[in-house]
């Protein structure tokens, strides 16, 4: 079972990998604001240290942007009981320790593995 994390939580993982620099296992996952998981990347190389999901509330799919910011902005604030944050996981990489946002967007057609620098200073 993955362990479900609150906000303070979140903060203490954002904080004591500030320091990590992306390494070759990693790198490509350089993303201030959600991207797309590129193809090639293998997210094995990366493990789950928790959840965001908050799998007992309402469904919530309202986004958080009082500053203007949209889904894709890289200074969107990190607001967990918002979409997609409440459907997050938290990545740490393998080797080198960064940690990432994580989240599946279900299209009518596609898969979309989303992913995204977790960055302590844009959490709200």
């Amino acid at each position: 079972m993955i362990k479900k994390l609150n906000r303070e939580q979140l903060l203490e993982i954002a904080k004591s990998s500030k320091a990590a620099k992306a390494c070759v296992e990693c790198s490509s996952l350089s993303c201030p604001g959600w991207t797309s998981v590129p193809g090639y990347f293998d997210l094995r190389k990366l493990k789950v240290l928790g959840t965001l999901r908050a799998e007992n509330l309402e469904e919530c799919w309202d986004e958080y942007h009082p500053s203007g910011t949209n889904l894709w902005s890289e200074d969107a604030p990190i607001a967990i009981h918002h979409h997609p944050y409440n459907r997050s996981e938290v990545l740490e990489c393998l080797h080198c320790k960064r940690t990432f946002l994580h989240y599946t967007e279900y299209g009518g057609y596609y898969l979309d593995e989303r992913v995204r620098e977790l960055n302590t200073t844009l959490v709200v």
